[in-house]
């Protein structure tokens, strides 16, 4: 399998902690790719050149969850990340949330690196923080827990507030201690996530 990647991507660091809990990873051919200034094999496989992007068995296959959910599928190692039943609907609707933390983190650094300072809008960037405040603050008033093991939904919040470490300072952290806490116990029970810290 052939992973288009970029280490500061927390949408990559999702797939390559997925890989690793599921004993995929030494499967995986990862080539970085600066999606930002085009890449012609990344853009043959996915139009809309976004990261990450997985070529497996003749099909190109986006995005991360699309892409976890896959990996899930043919790994032997550990328990599925995706469970099934009732289950299945608390996994996934963790994920959108922690989905939506990332989503609007990107859009807040997007919108001061692409722009100007002087077009920078304000308000856009108020919306955006609002949003994630008030995911965070419903967490931190009830943490996700996991039975024997996380799953997909745990390894994307973790990665939410991994980003928000990694391009927001780590801010989310003081006053919510009780998510701070959940990061740490994920930590200690996940090492692929500490092997994934971003860079760049």
């Amino acid at each position: 399998m052939k992973l288009f990647y970029s280490p500061a991507s927390p949408f990559v660091r999702k797939v390559m902690i997925v890989a690793s809990m599921r004993g995929l990873t030494n499967k995986i051919d990862a080539v970085k790719t600066d999606a930002t200034k085009g890449d012609t094999a990344l853009d043959a496989a996915n139009p809309l050149g976004k990261l990450p992007c997985l070529v497996a068995d003749g099909r190109a296959i986006h995005d991360s969850h699309v892409i976890c959910e896959y990996l899930d599928s043919i790994g032997t190692a550990g328990t599925a990340l995706f469970p099934k039943g009732a289950d299945r609907w608390d996994t996934l609707t963790l994920a959108a949330l922690a989905d939506g933390i990332l989503d609007a983190a990107l859009i807040m650094v997007y919108e001061r690196r692409y722009r100007p300072e002087n077009m920078v809008v304000q308000s856009w960037l108020d919306r955006q923080q609002g949003k994630i405040d008030k995911a965070l603050d419903l967490l931190e008033r009830s943490p996700p827990t996991w039975k024997t093991a996380p799953d997909y939904g745990h390894v994307t919040l973790a990665c939410a507030l991994g980003y928000m470490d990694f391009r927001h300072g780590g801010r989310w952290r003081a006053s919510r201690p009780a998510l701070v806490a959940w990061l740490n116990q994920f930590e200690k029970t996940v090492p692929a996530f500490a092997a994934t810290t971003p860079v760049g």
